[in-house]
């Protein structure tokens, strides 16, 4: 009890805030390899660092050595392993304010256009069961995927991207990349989710949506091939069946959530850049 008393009573402010910031780091970490396969490589290496202790108190001295071994070589094959998991925790400390991108420049009523012809053009493909994959971007950067794809830079019309999917033609088995205002290219090609407990149902489309999402903060537009069901992925998680309605709420929060974000430092410097290359 002595023990105690005097450890509270020499805690300082600084250590506080020290605990408290690792404290969130920890939550933060946690929230970013929650139900993905990270989760569990995460247990496995705790499960390593317990046996490693325990065999060094009971002097089991070769089961400790080859625990020790296997842990130094671990920490290079972790890198490897959670490569997508290390990219989304850095991608997300880039998404802080000082770095973001800003659509300020945007007003109401261009955002109500945006989402009501990406609406109309998901409903007219649902209606007539066209397969389809549009992707949102927000904050990461897709140019890696754009590039997979051919380059379109149009304005946003429903005709075009229905144009863009429709069967039989060079785009419409690949992804729909959409930036701000601009539809930047079609017929891109996503990465496919590694989650293995994924309905049997799904197709390649949800796949695909659901592997973009992982490993950017993008939105996903599925429409099915099949049933012409309309689905959204957004971080990882599918969401079917939704309504025109829920729909065009789902966009416009979207826009209007990336809207209200002050323009940076960063990001006037890389739009005079992108002008001054326009040029």
């Amino acid at each position: 009890m002595e023990f105690l008393k005097e450890l509270f009573l020499n805690i300082r402010i600084r250590d506080i805030i020290d605990i408290g910031i690792v404290a969130f780091a920890f939550y933060k970490i946690f929230m970013l390899i929650r139900e993905t396969r990270a989760e569990q490589l995460v247990k496995g290496i705790i499960v390593l660092l317990i046996g490693t202790k325990v065999s060094e108190w009971l002097e089991l001295f070769a089961t400790n050595w080859i625990l020790e071994k296997t842990m130094t070589v671990g920490v290079i094959a972790l890198l490897i392993v959670f490569q997508p998991e290390l990219r989304r925790a850095l991608e997300y400390i880039g998404r802080t304010k000082f770095f973001t991108k800003s659509l300020i420049e945007i007003e109401d009523e261009d955002i109500d256009h945006i989402v009501e012809e990406i609406v109309e053009a998901v409903a007219s493909l649902s209606r007539q069961k066209i397969g389809a994959l549009i992707v949102i971007e927000r904050e990461t950067g897709l140019n890696e995927v754009t590039e997979t794809g051919t380059k379109i830079n149009g304005k946003i019309s429903s005709g075009l991207l229905i144009n863009i999917f429709i069967p039989n033609t060079p785009l419409h088995d690949g992804a729909v990349i959409i930036k701000d205002s601009t539809i930047k290219a079609a017929g891109c090609f996503l990465p496919l989710t590694e989650n293995m407990n994924l309905s049997k149902d799904l197709g390649t489309r949800h796949r695909a949506a659901l592997g973009i999402t992982e490993r950017s903060d993008s939105l996903a537009i599925i429409v099915s091939e099949e049933t012409g069901v309309i689905s959204i992925a957004d971080n990882g998680k599918l969401s079917r069946y939704l309504d025109i309605k829920t729909l065009r709420q789902i966009l416009k929060e979207l826009y209007m959530s990336k809207k209200v974000l002050k323009p940076t430092l960063f990001s006037k410097w890389r739009k005079k850049d992108e002008e001054s290359q326009g040029q």
